[in-house]
């Protein structure tokens, strides 16, 4: 295969890290436990992995070999590894106060399906579910604070308490 033919891919796979960088930015700016640089490579290599898939179906070299490729098991793959990735930013609270981290891994979780759907080419689809994403991260809990309000002690010199409602708050 020709390197210009193994550069095609590269398209997809900034388009991926791009969208994944935009949800990361968003983690960044809350001080999560994973940001932007982590959000990018995790949508990159799922749309890396799925792009070269592609490319091996399409080789010359493997034409005749019976060589078959399940996507399905491609996605499954992806999914396990990005699942420890997104453990690893889950922490307990010491005294068993509350779960940090939960909605980081599952942003996580969320640019590698992002990362999936651009490398198997739906580049619009990819787009749509980052702003949507986007959304869930920002606007709905920009809608959250207002309708329920900062949660705290009785005494504004106290610390707040853990907020079951957001997975992901530092407490």
């Amino acid at each position: 295969m020709d390197w210009i033919e193994e550069l095609r891919v590269l398209p997809g796979i900034l388009y991926a890290m791009a969208l994944g960088g935009a949800i990361g930015f968003e983690r960044e700016l809350k001080d999560r436990p994973a940001g932007f640089r982590t959000h990018m490579l995790v949508a990159g290599t799922a749309a890396l992995l799925l792009g070269l898939s592609r490319m091996i179906l399409e080789d010359a070299h493997y034409a005749g070999t019976g060589l078959q490729i399940d996507p399905l098991r491609l996605v499954e793959a992806v999914i396990a590894g990005i699942s420890f990735i997104g453990a690893g930013t889950i922490f307990a609270s010491r005294g068993g106060r509350g779960v940090e981290g939960i909605t980081t891994a599952a942003s996580l979780l969320m640019v590698a399906a992002i990362g999936i759907t651009v490398g198997f080419g739906y580049h619009v689809l990819a787009l749509a579910i980052t702003l949507l994403a986007l959304a869930v991260l920002t606007v709905l809990r920009w809608l959250e604070r207002r309708a329920i309000g900062p949660v705290r002690g009785p005494d504004p010199d106290q610390p707040r308490r853990a907020d079951p409602r957001d997975g992901d708050r530092k407490v």
